[in-house]
């Protein structure tokens, strides 16, 4: 698999990565067994968190007697010095490993800058050995392009796909220029992406941007392990075919990041708030069970706190888009002959 020098890392990473949150919704047996299929076919980088419940685990029990031959990134949610540490110390135990080669300040609101008793830490974390490059998360581009600006950061991550605006890609081009690694999260847009291929031909054009994509499902995996053969180019074709999707996806829509939550009135506001997108865009007959009718029913006890809002690293106006999901829904199932009483 074709591999990249990535900035000022100096790290050689596979062009396409594991995201590792998905793996929490599998048996530690499956997950194993997956982790193991992207690591035999050549994917030498993954991301996990603290915040991924038993993601960590499952890296280290499948990976503990390979790790001179992988790239391990994680991530911390700490608020303070004390949480650094432990955070750091849990991750080190449960991936079964002495060092974390990325270690990233995990979505925090304010960019940890230089003299600020967090990047200390950092610092000296990485002169101790216990982790070996700084980076960040961000879902904000704000704070993308102030932890860019800062110049204290090797790698930052943020949501990127075919779907991302010129300037989210100017964001990412200009680090490319700083060499900074940018790690694209959300390569499929939130699932709201028919095809990896979209996203590894748009991605795949700027310099220092690797993909991790989100396994759950072997076939998942298999889609991109054969594109990986043989890469999709971003020719006429695929540009009209990302057109397209762009066309029918206009407007806010949620990826389905889940940061939202929780509700205040168990909406399941992550799923909700892109229904409209996962009836056209998936198979559809599933969301009509009695169950997920009674979901839809929630919208209603909606107060508008606005709590959900706050929360949104997109900064949708996600009470208007409930209540968009749950009219769609009514009448998307009247069309195609559901009983919604």
């Amino acid at each position: 698999m074709e591999k990249v020098k990535w900035g000022k890392t100096g790290l050689s990473v596979t062009r396409s990565a594991f995201g590792a949150l998905p793996i929490q919704r599998l048996s530690k047996q499956d997950a194993v067994r997956l982790l193991n299929m992207a690591y035999d076919n050549g994917i030498n980088f993954y991301d996990t968190a603290r915040a991924y419940s038993d993601s960590e685990e499952k890296l280290g029990c499948a990976f503990h007697d390979k790790r001179d031959d992988l790239i391990i990134a994680t991530k911390t949610q700490c608020k303070n010095p004390q949480e650094f540490w432990e955070h750091l110390n849990i991750s080190l135990e449960k991936l079964q490993t002495d060092y974390i080669d990325i270690y990233q300040f995990h979505n925090i609101e304010q960019i940890p800058l230089e003299n600020s008793p967090l990047y200390e830490c950092m610092l000296k974390a990485k002169e101790e050995g216990k982790i070996r490059h700084i980076g960040v998360t961000c879902h904000k581009l704000f704070n993308a392009r102030t932890a860019m600006n800062s110049g204290l950061y090797e790698t930052i991550q943020y949501p990127l796909s075919a779907l991302s605006s010129a300037e989210e890609i100017g964001f990412a081009r200009e680090c490319g220029d700083k060499e900074i690694g940018v790690i694209a999260m959300k390569a499929l847009a939130g699932g709201m992406l028919k095809s990896a291929a979209f996203s590894m031909a748009y991605l795949r054009a700027i310099p220092q941007v690797i993909p991790i994509w989100g396994f759950q499902f072997e076939h998942e995996l298999r889609e991109v392990l054969e594109l990986e053969k043989m890469p999709p180019p971003l020719d006429e074709a695929m540009l009209e075919a990302i057109a397209e999707c762009r066309g029918e996806l206009n407007g806010d829509f949620c990826r389905g990041c889940g940061y939202c939550m929780p509700c205040a009135v168990d909406i399941k506001i992550n799923w909700i708030a892109r229904m409209p997108q996962l009836l056209r865009r998936a198979p559809y007959k599933p969301f009509y069970t009695p169950e997920w009718k009674k979901e839809l029913a929630k919208v209603e006890n909606c107060t508008e706190c606005g709590s959900c809002m706050e929360r949104c690293p997109y900064e949708l106006k996600i009470t208007d888009l409930l209540q968009k999901s749950a009219e769609d829904y009514k009448k998307f199932g009247q069309e195609h002959g559901f009983d919604l009483i």
